[in-house]
């Protein structure tokens, strides 16, 4: 760890001395990209985050959301928080997944807040190089083992592979959390006098400089050499510091709080005592210690996982050592709140005194050039239709994630109404009589194409996913991941996906209320793409949606809704998983011009007793999402007149549903001037896709699919 000169010239002069090596240590990592969002903060003022449910918006550990109720009131409150632990689950994609997990989760609990459910997203190098597949069972494994353990459901995310996260893969964990207003705690210190309490696991040397670790491009030995940034996690250790929190929050015991994750104590405690313009004195010989002779700049910073720092009235701390112990967890007073500066000392001598302000608000912006992206130009393959359907299905980007999800207790907790492997899953929020519908995920192939439009689709596709369950959007996090900003290109695109994602948000009226910024994700590979992953929520009266399989319903018809390339006859296919396939390019697909009334038509649509089964037609195109509605018992017949078969089957414009109706002209009501519906045939008994498009005939058994789709599962069991 090394304090930069420019920045190292600051300090000097508001301190009006040198840093001590402490001092040093804690700026160079609260002043990191990772903590100071320095290249990414001056474009973040592109969202918008308020709302009349927003209780609470960017700058805590978690957002807050309240939910509407049966009766229109908002008393049940969510949070929603969402977080990367990228380059850790590069060096160990174990341990870096599951502390990834584990620290999103403490961010719920800092809120006052109960975790309810889990969403991840996960970004490899192609499928077909054995370090993807190493490190995609890796980080699957560090995720699955935690989240069991810890006893949260992982009920949506989404995996993609790109050939450009080959040497820096994706690790976006998204958490939400049930509280109210009464059990709502925030980061905000709160009275000068209060003691500061650390609660959890003992603290070690894992973890250091994870903060600085992560805002810097990887090396071709970062494998080895920067294996001790990582942390190490313990999730027994955090399922008792849940249930610890609970009963500390029930009682009313705690007055501000804070996780321990980046920088560790020093980000911590320091972050929490400058929000409320305070300042704190702490001793850190006091905190309880895991490893010997352990120095004052290693307890600072030490990222050990499992650890919370509470603001406690003196009148309390007694309580929560008691609550600490009967849950067998460590508990240190190791301060008090002040109104003067932050400081700390080891063994009574002075290591860092500074203001709480400065320190945690005090780096420097960047003002960085940006290049505008490139558009593509149209290069089409002319691939044999039969054979680019079976790649497409097959594609590890579009196959079952059946491997994954499986290996998730995914309704753990007896909430989970619609479990992975659907567009969205849906949580029963009883407290307040309210189906939750979560979607998380991102598209590198559309960002790649286009950053702009591709994060607008992104967005788009992610309220489609929850409004095909019937659900219309309330709120979303980001986790916004992008290479080195100091590449202009680089930025360029970075700052498209900011623009894109923040625009079309807005439009749909989903207030972007929380997120995280990575950024260095370089190696010796090159940039990852621009990717914007995007945890979007939805709320709808009860739990029960409609499924993603057809039933076997002679009566019914088969719409698709939202197809412009149909209507426009012809098709974009720039960002498909068609020309990822076949080395094409394209311009990216038209978006639809009034957005908001397509996601409050498709989820008003979508829970009418008329329809039978919905599905969101997205990666891979019209071709995959038939494929996936098919089962053994219930197949579908599928005409589609058009000049260029490749282009309506394989284009991947969002915003389009396939929808199994017994009343198609009630549904062709409900969207007139909203979009085009097309009557694509019908359902049939036999377990069979047969797609007539143009002049020609593809004819698929179910259980063929199903084995083009196992792709993930047969290579790596």
């Amino acid at each position: 760890m090394s304090l930069a000169d420019s920045d190292r010239e600051l300090v000097v002069e508001e301190l009006g001395r040198e840093p001590t090596p402490a001092e040093a240590a804690l700026f160079e990592n609260l002043w990191s990209e990772h903590c100071a969002y320095r290249s990414s903060r001056p474009l973040l003022s592109a969202f918008e985050s308020e709302g009349e449910q927003v209780v609470i918006g960017p700058g805590d550990d978690a957002a807050v959301v309240a939910l509407p109720d049966s009766d229109g009131d908002e008393d049940t409150y969510i949070t929603m928080g969402i977080e990367s632990h990228n380059h850790p689950s590069y060096v160990d994609p174990f341990d870096g997944a599951a502390t990834g997990v584990g620290g999103i989760v403490r961010d719920t609990l800092s809120m006052g807040a109960y975790p309810i459910a889990l969403a991840d997203s996960l970004y490899f190098g192609g499928f077909d190089r054995e370090h993807s597949k190493y490190l995609f069972e890796g980080v699957v494994e560090g995720i699955s083992h935690y989240g069991n353990c810890i006893g949260v459901p992982t009920v949506a995310g989404s995996v993609d592979f790109h050939d450009d996260y080959e040497g820096n893969p994706l690790v976006n964990v998204a958490c939400v959390g049930l509280t109210d207003e009464e059990r709502l705690v925030t980061a905000v210190a709160q009275e000068p006098g209060n003691k500061l309490v650390l609660v959890g696991n003992a603290t070690g040397r894992d973890g250091l400089g994870g903060a600085s670790f992560a805002s810097e491009d990887l090396a071709e030995d970062a494998e080895t050499e920067d294996r001790p940034a990582v942390q190490v996690g313990d999730p027994y250790a955090e399922k008792l510091l849940i249930e610890a929190n609970e009963q500390l929050i029930e009682e009313q015991l705690i007055e501000s709080a804070r996780d321990l994750g980046a920088a560790g104590l020093g980000g911590a405690s320091s972050e929490l005592v400058a929000k409320g313009g305070l300042g704190a004195h702490i001793e850190l010989e006091r905190v309880h210690q895991r490893e010997p002779n352990m120095n004052a700049l290693e307890i600072l910073l030490a990222e050990s996982q499992e650890r919370m720092c509470y603001e406690v009235a003196p009148e309390n701390v007694d309580r929560v050592a008691d609550i600490a112990e009967r849950f067998d967890l460590g508990c240190s007073v190791i301060g008090e709140v002040t109104d003067g500066n932050y400081t700390c000392t080891f063994d009574g001598e002075p290591v860092v005194d500074v203001d709480a302000h400065f320190l945690g608000e005090g780096a420097p912006m960047n003002d960085l050039p940006a290049d505008e992206p490139d558009q593509p130009e149209p290069d089409l393959p002319d691939a044999d239709l039969e054979s680019a359907f079976e790649t497409i299905v097959s594609s590890p980007n579009t196959a079952s994630k059946r491997w994954v999800y499986r290996q998730y207790d995914h309704e753990v907790g007896i909430r989970t109404s619609v479990g992975p492997g659907d567009d969205a899953a849906i949580i029963a929020v009883r407290e307040a009589e309210t189906g939750l519908a979560i979607s998380s995920g991102a598209a590198p192939n559309w960002t790649a194409t286009a950053p702009y439009e591709g994060a607008q689709a992104i967005a788009l596709e992610n309220a489609t996913n929850v409004a095909v369950k019937g659900a219309t959007p309330l709120a979303a996090v980001d986790c916004l991941n992008g290479g080195n900003p100091e590449k202009p290109d680089v930025y360029g695109g970075f700052k498209a996906i900011v623009d894109g994602l923040a625009d079309m948000c807005a439009t749909l009226e989903a207030p972007v209320v929380g997120g995280n910024v990575s950024l260095y994700n370089d190696s010796v590979s090159g940039p990852i793409p621009p990717t914007p992953t995007l945890a979007l929520v939805g709320t709808k009266a009860g739990y029960d949606a409609p499924p993603l399989a057809v039933e076997s319903d002679s009566e019914s018809s088969l719409l698709l809704v939202g197809d412009l390339g149909l209507e426009f006859e012809s098709f974009a296919l720039g960002g498909s998983e068609y020309l990822g396939q076949h080395d094409g390019s394209d311009v990216f697909p038209t978006l639809p011009e009034e957005p908001a009334a397509l996601i409050e038509t498709i989820a008003t649509v979508a829970d009418d007793d008329a329809t039978l089964a919905t599905h969101d037609v997205s990666h891979g195109g019209l071709a995959v999402a038939l494929a996936e509605m098919v089962t053994e018992t219930a197949g579908l017949e599928v005409s589609l007149s058009t000049a260029d078969p490749a282009g309506a089957l394989f284009h991947e414009q969002p915003g389009r549903i396939l929808i199994q109706t017994t009343a198609p002209d009630a549904v062709r009501e409900a969207f007139d001037g909203v979009a085009p519906v097309v009557d694509l045939g019908s359902a049939t008994t036999d377990g069979r896709l047969e797609i007539t498009v143009g002049e020609q005939t593809l004819e698929t058994e179910a259980a063929t699919i199903s084995d083009l789709r196992e792709t993930i599962s047969s290579e790596l069991e």
